[in-house]
C-alpha cells in the first residue's frame, strides 16, 4: 500500500488483456523470438547446432528476472540484460543467442505481436457488444420514443432505432479494426539501421537468405505482410494508427454513456443497479449511473493518448530515435487496457440494462399535442380553411397549452383545446385517431430491422465463436 498501482490493473481490465502485456508474456515473445531465429538461421547454413536449439528451447520458460534486473541495472540496456539472462540459463547456446539482430528485432516484433493480440481479443468484445446492442434493438425496435434535437423534443423515433445510432458507430469501428488487422506488418529481421547490413556479413552477400529470414521469421508469427523497408524500427505511424483507432472505439463508447446518462436522468432507461448498490453516501435515494460515468471517465483517457503516439510519431529522427521508448510503455499498453475495461463494462451494462415504457410514454404524450399540429392544420385546410388562418388559430392554441405546462406545472390540453374550438370545421374524430403515437416514427422499426440484418448480422455470423463472455466488473 505504500506504492503507486495502476487502476486499470487493479479496477478495470481484464485478465486476459493484463496477460497481453504483462513482462511474462513480452520476455517470453523475445525468446521465441530468438528461437525462430536461431533455427532459421541453422536451416541457412550458419554454424548452429541441434543441441545449442535445444538448449534454447529447454530455457525458453526459465526467466529468472532477479538476474535481468541486475543486469539492467549494470548494462542500462534492457536487451543485453536478457540476453546475458537467456545465455546463462542456456550456456551452450550463449554464443549465438540475438545473433545479427539489433535491440529492435525483439522489442518492436513483440510489441507488434501484442497489439494484434491485443485487438483480437479487443474484436471479442467489440462482437459481443454489437451482438447485446443488435438484440436490444430489435427488442424495441417497434416501441416509440421522443427523437431530440439540441436535445429539445423533437419527431419521434423509436427505442431501437436510437440504439442502431450506437451501432452504427461500432460498426465503423469494427471496420477500421478488420482492416488494421488484414493490413498489420510485423518488422521482422531488417538490422541495425534497416540496411541487413549484419546479415550481409553472416550470409556471405546472399540478398535471397536474408530475405528468406525476414519472411519466414514473420510467418511462423502469423503475420502475411512484413514491412518492405525500415529504419532500425518499424514506422512509429503504427503505433499512431491503433492509439487512433482505440481513441475512435472510446468515442463511440462515450457518445453511448453520454445519451444513456441523459435518459437515465428523464428515468427512461437505467443502467443495471445492484441490490446492494450504493449510489451516494450522503443521499440514500440516488442510483447514478456508475458504469457510464467510468466508461467516460476511461474514454477520455484513451482520446487524450491519441495525441501522445501522434506526437512521438512525428518526430522520430532518421533512422531512429529514443525518445519514443518511454511514451510507448506508457501510452500503447494503457490504451489497450483502458479500451479492454470500456467494452467489458459495455457489454456489463447490456447484459442489465433496463427500460421503463410507461415513463417513455408519458414524456412521448406531453409533447405529442405540439407534433400533430402540423396534421391538423393539413386536415383543416382539406376540409375547406385558410391555411393562414388556421395556422394562427393553432398557433394561439399551442401558446397557451405551452404555458400551461411551463408556467402553471399542468398537462398538455392543446388537443382538448382544439377539440372545443368551434371554428375549425375539420373532422374532430380524426385528431383522435392520429394521437397513437406508431403514427409519428415513419420507417423507424424497418430501418432497424433491415440495418441489423444487412450491416450488424453478417459481422455476429462470421465471428459468432467470440459470442458470449463474462462481463462481470471488479469493482
Amino acid at each position: 500500500m505504500n506504492t503507486y498501482k495502476n487502476p486499470l490493473e487493479e479496477r478495470y481490465s481484464s485478465e486476459q488483456m493484463l496477460y497481453n502485456f504483462s513482462p511474462n508474456n513480452k520476455f517470453r515473445n523475445w525468446r521465441k523470438l530468438w528461437i525462430a531465429l536461431a533455427e532459421i538461421e541453422k536451416d541457412l547454413g550458419l554454424d548452429i547446432s541441434n543441441e545449442q536449439i535445444a538448449d534454447l528451447k529447454a530455457n525458453a520458460e526459465d526467466i529468472d528476472y532477479t538476474k535481468a534486473a541486475e543486469y539492467e541495472k549494470k548494462f542500462r540496456h534492457d536487451v543485453m540484460a536478457h540476453v546475458h539472462t537467456y545465455g546463462d540459463a542456456a550456456p551452450s547456446a550463449k554464443g549465438i543467442i540475438h545473433l545479427g539482430a539489433t535491440s529492435a528485432f525483439v522489442g518492436d516484433n513483440t510489441d507488434l505481436i501484442q497489439m494484434r493480440d491485443g485487438l483480437l481479443l479487443i474484436r471479442k468484445q467489440l462482437v459481443n457488444v454489437m451482438k447485446n446492442l443488435s438484440d436490444f434493438a430489435i427488442k424495441y425496435k417497434d416501441l416509440p420514443t421522443l427523437g431530440f434535437t439540441h436535445y429539445q423534443p423533437a419527431q419521434l423515433t423509436t427505442v431501437g432505432k436510437r440504439a442502431t445510432l450506437w451501432l452504427q458507430s461500432l460498426l465503423l469501428d469494427f471496420e477500421e479494426l478488420e482492416f488494421f488487422i488484414e493490413t498489420l506488418r510485423f518488422r521482422g529481421v531488417k538490422g541495425t539501421t534497416g540496411t541487413a547490413a549484419s546479415f550481409l556479413e553472416l550470409f556471405d552477400g546472399d540478398y535471397n537468405k536474408v530475405k528468406h529470414l525476414d519472411k519466414e521469421l514473420s510467418r511462423r508469427f502469423g503475420f502475411e505482410k512484413v514491412f518492405g523497408v525500415s529504419g532500425q524500427t518499424y514506422d512509429r505511424k503504427i503505433d499512431a494508427k491503433v492509439v487512433a483507432l482505440l481513441s475512435n472505439i472510446a468515442q463511440s463508447a462515450h457518445k453511448f454513456t453520454n445519451d444513456l446518462r441523459l435518459l437515465q436522468n428523464l428515468k427512461e432507461i437505467e443502467e443495471p443497479f445492484e441490490k446492494n448498490q450504493i449510489g451516494s453516501s450522503a443521499m440514500a435515494y440516488k442510483r447514478n449511473p456508475m458504469r457510464s460515468e467510468r466508461i467516460g471517465a476511461l474514454a477520455k483517457f484513451v482520446i487524450a493518448l491519441s495525441t501522445s503516439s501522434a506526437m512521438v510519431a512525428s518526430t522520430q529522427w532518421f533512422e531512429r530515435t529514443l525518445d519514443d521508448s518511454a511514451n510507448k510503455r506508457l501510452t500503447i499498453p494503457q490504451a489497450f487496457l483502458a479500451v479492454d475495461a470500456i467494452l467489458l463494462i459495455w457489454n456489463n451494462i447490456m447484459n442489465g440494462i433496463v427500460v421503463y415504457e410507461n415513463r417513455i410514454h408519458k414524456h412521448i404524450m406531453d409533447e405529442l399535442p405540439f407534433m400533430a399540429t402540423e396534421y391538423i392544420i393539413m386536415e383543416e385546410v382539406k376540409a375547406g380553411g385558410d391555411r393562414q388562418e388556421i395556422h394562427e388559430t393553432i398557433r394561439v392554441h399551442s401558446m397557451e397549452a405551452s404555458k400551461r405546462v411551463k408556467m402553471e406545472g399542468k398537462d398538455n390540453d392543446l388537443i382538448k383545446r382544439i377539440m372545443n374550438d368551434d371554428t375549425l370545421k375539420m373532422d374532430k374524430s380524426k385528431i383522435q385517431d392520429v394521437m397513437d403515437p406508431k403514427n409519428f416514427i415513419g420507417f423507424a422499426p424497418i430501418q432497424t430491422e433491415e440495418f441489423v440484418k444487412n450491416e450488424i448480422q453478417p459481422v455476429l455470423d462470421k465471428y459468432s465463436d467470440l459470442i458470449g463472455l463474462d462481463a462481470d466488473l471488479k469493482v
